[in-house]
C-alpha cells in the first residue's frame, strides 16, 4: 500500500480523497491554487503547495507544476479525481515516467477510450451495441449525406474528442446537416484541438444509464451496477439514481454484462464508467467510456456498501480484486442532487460569491459532500458545483421522500443554488411516475 498520495485536484473531490487516504492510513499532500489558498480542506492534508494563479490554465492543468509538488513532497502515487487532469492520457504516462503510480488505468486504454470513434470500434469487438452511424470519422459533407440516408433522420454530430455536450449537433434533415456538421466541427476545434467528428442516428427519448466497473491489474473486472442519469441539462447531469427504475431485470444483465465485456476488451483497469443510451423498448447502445471515478460515484457507494475511491487506491497499489460479482449487492435506492451555484431563474447563470450562512441537512441515509462551509468565497474560476446531497432508502419512493426533506433543510446563503429547482424536479409527477428522458428539464423549464 502506498504511504504517500499526491490529490491532483481541489474542492469536494479533492477533501473525498484525503478522508479515504486517511482512513487507510497514508498521508496526503495536496494542490491549490491562490483562489483557494484558504480552503478549508487544506488542514486535512498533511501537506500542501500552491501551483499557481487561480485560473485553472495555470495551476490545476500545468502538468509540470503538479509533478513537481509530487516530487518536493515524495509521493508514491498521485489521484486525479475528476476534471482537470484525470482523463489526460499524457499526464498519466508522465507520472509514470517519473516513477509515480498514476491512480486510474494506463494511458494507453485512455487513449484508446477517449477517443470516441476508436472506442466504437472495441465495443463492436467486444459484442457491445453501438448506436448506428458513420464507421469512423467523416471526411467531407457528401459522406456525411450519404450516412444520413442511409440510417434515416434525425441524426446527431458528434466530436470525436468530446465531452459536456461540445462539438455535438442535431440535423433533422439535408438543409440542416451541412450547418450542423460545420458547427461542430468549430466548437470541436476550439474546445478540444481536434476537428474530427463523426455522425450516429439520434436515439429519440431515450435515458442516459451508466455502468461502474472495477477492474484490477490481474485481469479480473466486475461491474457495480447502473445508475440512472436522465435529468439532465444541456448534457449535464443534475440528479442520479440507481437502480434505474425503467429498465427490467433481463435489460439490467445484459448491459451490465456488456460494460464488463468492453473494459475488459481494451485492456482497462481500475474504476470507469460505461455510458449507454436506451430507448423505450429497453434497447441499449454504448456511447463512451469515462476513464476516472464520476462525479455520481456515491450513488454506487450507497447501494453496493463499497467505497469506490479506496478501491481505486487498492488497485493502483497492485492489490488484487477482493469481491467477486457474486459479493456485489444492489440494494435499496440511492439518489444523489448536485447542488450547483447557479441561478435556475437565470438560464443557469454563474453565482460565485460568499456564502454568508449554510446549514446541512441529516438524518438516516442521508450524505452530503461538499467542502463548503459559511463564510466560504465561491471562486468564479472552476465549475459551479457547490457539493452531492445523496440518500439512500429501501425504496425509491421513500429515497424521493428523503431527499426532498433534505432539500428543504440544505441552506445555502447569499448566493443563489440550484436547490430549488432540484426540489420542483423531485416533486414533478413524471420524474416520481418514470416518465421522463434527457430531454425533460428542458422541455419542461424551457430557458
Amino acid at each position: 500500500m502506498f504511504k504517500r498520495i499526491l490529490v491532483a485536484n481541489r474542492g469536494e473531490i479533492a477533501l473525498r480523497i484525503i478522508r479515504a487516504c486517511r482512513e487507510l492510513g497514508i498521508e496526503t499532500i495536496a494542490v491549490y491554487s491562490e483562489a483557494d489558498r484558504d480552503a478549508q480542506y487544506l488542514r486535512l492534508a498533511d501537506e500542501s503547495y500552491c501551483i499557481g494563479p487561480p485560473k485553472a490554465a495555470d495551476s490545476y492543468l500545468r502538468v509540470n507544476r503538479v509533478i513537481s509538488a509530487a516530487e518536493i513532497g515524495n509521493a508514491q502515487a498521485i489521484h486525479p479525481g475528476y476534471g482537470f487532469l484525470a482523463e489526460d492520457p499524457h499526464f498519466a504516462e508522465v507520472c509514470r515516467d517519473c516513477k509515480i503510480e498514476f491512480i486510474g488505468p494506463s494511458h494507453e486504454a485512455m487513449r484508446r477510450l477517449g477517443d470516441k470513434n476508436e472506442a466504437k470500434k472495441i465495443a463492436r469487438a467486444a459484442g457491445v451495441p453501438v448506436v448506428p452511424g458513420s464507421d469512423g470519422l467523416l471526411e467531407d459533407d457528401q459522406q456525411a449525406m450519404k450516412v444520413a440516408h442511409e440510417i434515416g433522420f434525425p441524426v446527431l454530430i458528434k466530436a470525436t474528442a468530446g465531452g459536456g455536450g461540445k462539438g455535438m449537433r442535431i440535423a433533422a434533415n439535408d438543409l440542416s446537416l451541412k450547418s450542423a456538421l460545420n458547427q461542430a466541427k468549430v466548437e470541436a476545434e476550439a474546445a478540444f484541438g481536434n476537428p474530427g467528428v463523426y455522425l450516429e442516428k439520434l436515439i429519440e427519448n431515450p435515458r442516459h444509464v451508466e455502468v461502474q466497473v472495477l477492474c484490477d491489474n490481474h485481469g479480473n473486472a466486475v461491474h457495480l451496477w447502473e445508475r440512472d442519469c436522465t435529468i439532465q441539462r444541456r448534457h449535464q447531469k443534475l440528479i442520479e439514481e440507481s437502480p434505474s427504475p425503467n429498465i427490467g431485470p433481463e435489460t439490467r444483465k445484459n448491459l451490465c454484462e456488456a460494460a464488463v465485456r468492453l473494459v475488459k476488451e481494451s485492456n482497462y483497469s481500475n474504476a470507469g464508467t460505461v455510458e449507454f443510451l436506451v430507448d423505450k423498448d429497453e434497447n441499449f447502445y454504448f456511447i463512451e467510456v469515462n476513464a476516472r471515478i464520476q462525479v455520481e460515484h456515491p450513488v454506487t457507494e450507497m447501494i453496493t456498501g463499497i467505497d469506490l475511491i479506496k478501491a481505486q487506491i487498492r488497485i493502483a497499489s497492485g492489490e488484487p480484486l477482493w469481491f467477486t460479482q457474486e459479493d456485489i449487492p444492489q440494494r435499496g435506492c440511492a439518489i444523489e442532487c448536485r447542488i450547483n451555484a447557479e441561478d435556475p431563474k437565470k438560464n443557469f447563470m454563474p453565482c460565485p460569491g460568499l456564502i454568508k450562512e449554510m446549514f446541512t441537512p441529516g438524518g438516516f441515509g442521508v450524505r452530503f459532500d461538499s467542502h463548503i462551509h459559511s463564510g466560504y468565497q465561491v471562486p468564479p474560476y472552476y465549475d459551479s458545483m457547490l457539493g452531492k446531497l445523496i440518500v439512500f432508502q429501501p425504496t425509491r419512493r421513500d429515497a424521493i421522500n428523503t431527499m426532498q426533506r433534505a432539500l428543504k433543510e440544505l441552506r445555502i446563503e447569499g448566493i443563489e443554488t440550484t436547490i430549488s429547482r432540484l426540489d420542483e424536479i423531485l416533486s414533478h409527477s413524471a420524474f416520481v411516475e418514470n416518465r421522463v428522458d434527457t430531454t425533460f428539464v428542458e422541455r419542461t423549464w424551457p430557458s
